[in-house]
C-alpha cells in the first residue's frame, strides 16, 4: 500500500483544491494511504476529507509572509509519515517541497501547476533554479505545458500534461433539481446563465457583468447566477448597480450544491483573464451545459467552438456578449445537443477514473525516471 502525501498552498473552495480532494477520494478507494498538508490553515473540505480517513495537517503559515521555519516543520512531518510519494500543488507548495528535499529524503516528488500563469519573472526563475530537486512537473493543460517550456520554468523532458479529472456521476443534470432551484431563487422563466468561482481579479467578473448588461437589452428576463466568494464581491455588487442590472444578477456565495445549480442553468459562462484547466468547465460539461468562455489557458481544450460552446477573447465585454447572445438564439433542442456533446467529450477525456490510473503509473514510476538517491 503506497503512502501519498499531498502538499497544498491552502485548502479553500477553489479548482485546484477541488481536484486534490477528488484525487484523495479516488486513491483511498484504491487502498492508498493519503495524508494532506496545507501551508496555511485549511478552511474547506475538512469534514469530507476526514470522512475519507485522510489525515490533515497545517504548517500554520500566513498568506503573503515567507517563513523559512516551514521547511523544518515540513521536514518533521515527512520524517513522521515517511511517504512513498510527495505530490505538491500550486506554486508556493511546489517551491517549498523542492527546498525541503534538500534536508530530508523524499523517494519521489511530483509538482503540479494549475495555471498558465503562476506569477512573474521571479517565480519563473525560482521554478528554474529548484527544478533539479523535483522528479517531474505537471500542468493541467497542454497550453500551460507549452508556456512553461517556452519561459523555461521547466525543461521539456521533465514536464508533462496531466489534466484534471472529474467524477461524472456527481454531475448529472436533473430537471427536478433545476425546478427546485428555480423556485427557491424565484428565477422566473427566462434564460439562466450560471458562473462559479472565486470573486478575484483573475476571473474578471467585471467583463462578465458588462457583457451581461448588453445581453439584458435583448433578453430582459434572463438571469445570471454567480456562486463563490472573494475580495471583489462588494465592488462587483456596486458595478451591478451602476450598470442597472442588479435585479437580474444573484451573488449566491459558497454553494455546496453546484451540481443542483448547474441543473437550473441553460448555459455556463466564464470570463477569466487566464486559466489552467478550470474544474468548473469540466463540471459544466458533465452537467450537459453548453458553455461560453474566454479563450485563455486550457479553456479551448474543453470548449470546442460551435460543438459544445463558443470562445471569446479575454477582457472584451462586447465579444463575450456576442457569444452569449449567439448561444441564447439557439433552440432548446440545439442547446441540449451541445450539452450532450460536451458531456460525452468530457466523459471520454477527463473521467477521474482514467486520470487516477495515469497518476498511479507516475506514482509507480512507470512513466518517469526518479532522481538519484
Amino acid at each position: 500500500m503506497k503512502k501519498i502525501l499531498f502538499l497544498l498552498t491552502g485548502l479553500d473552495y477553489a479548482g485546484a483544491e477541488n481536484q486534490v480532494v477528488q484525487l484523495c477520494r479516488a486513491l483511498r478507494a484504491r487502498n492508498y494511504t493519503v495524508h494532506l498538508i496545507s501551508m496555511v490553515r485549511p478552511s474547506a473540505y475538512i469534514d469530507e476529507l476526514e470522512e475519507m480517513d485522510v489525515n490533515i495537517q497545517t504548517l500554520h503559515m500566513r498568506k503573503g509572509i515567507a517563513d523559512p521555519r516551514a521547511i523544518f516543520r515540513l521536514k518533521r512531518m515527512i520524517v513522521d509519515y515517511r511517504p512513498d510519494v510527495i505530490h505538491s500543488h500550486m506554486v508556493h507548495a511546489n517551491l517549498l517541497a523542492r527546498l525541503t528535499r534538500v534536508f530530508v529524503h523524499i523517494p519521489l516528488l511530483i509538482c503540479t501547476a494549475h495555471s498558465i500563469n503562476e506569477g512573474g519573472v521571479l517565480r519563473n526563475l525560482l521554478y528554474r533554479m529548484t527544478d533539479p530537486f523535483c522528479d517531474l512537473t505537471t500542468n493541467v493543460s497542454q497550453e500551460a505545458v507549452n508556456r512553461y517550456i517556452e519561459i523555461k520554468a521547466a525543461p521539456e523532458h521533465k514536464i508533462v500534461y496531466m489534466p484534471n479529472g472529474i467524477n461524472m456521476e456527481r454531475f448529472i443534470r436533473s430537471e427536478e433539481d433545476g425546478q427546485s432551484i428555480r423556485e427557491e431563487l424565484q428565477l422566473g422563466e427566462g434564460f439562466i446563465w450560471t458562473a462559479a468561482g472565486r470573486l478575484a481579479p483573475e476571473k474578471d467578473y467585471e467583463t462578465m457583468l458588462k457583457a451581461f448588461a448588453q445581453v439584458l437589452l435583448k433578453f430582459p428576463d434572463s438571469k445570471l447566477l454567480i456562486a463563490g466568494i472573494g475580495p471583489l464581491r462588494g465592488a462587483l455588487e456596486e458595478l451591478c448597480h451602476i450598470l442597472e442590472i442588479a435585479p437580474s444578477v444573484r451573488f449566491l456565495g459558497i454553494r455546496s450544491d453546484i451540481s443542483r445549480l448547474m441543473s437550473v442553468a441553460d448555459a455556463y459562462v466564464l470570463s477569466s483573464k487566464w486559466e489552467g484547466l478550470p474544474m468548473v468547465l469540466l463540471e459544466a460539461s458533465a452537467s450537459s451545459l453548453p458553455i461560453v468562455a474566454t479563450d485563455v489557458g486550457g479553456n479551448r481544450e474543453v470548449v470546442r467552438e460551435g460543438i459544445n460552446g463558443y470562445l471569446a477573447p479575454a477582457g472584451h465585454p462586447e465579444s463575450l456578449a456576442v457569444c452569449m447572445l449567439r448561444m441564447m438564439a439557439h433552440s432548446s433542442s440545439t442547446l441540449a445537443e451541445m450539452g450532450r456533446a460536451g458531456r460525452e467529450y468530457v466523459s471520454r477525456t477527463y473521467n477521474i477514473n482514467t486520470i487516477v490510473e495515469r497518476w498511479e503509473r507516475i506514482y509507480e514510476q512507470e512513466d518517469i525516471r526518479p532522481l538519484s538517491s
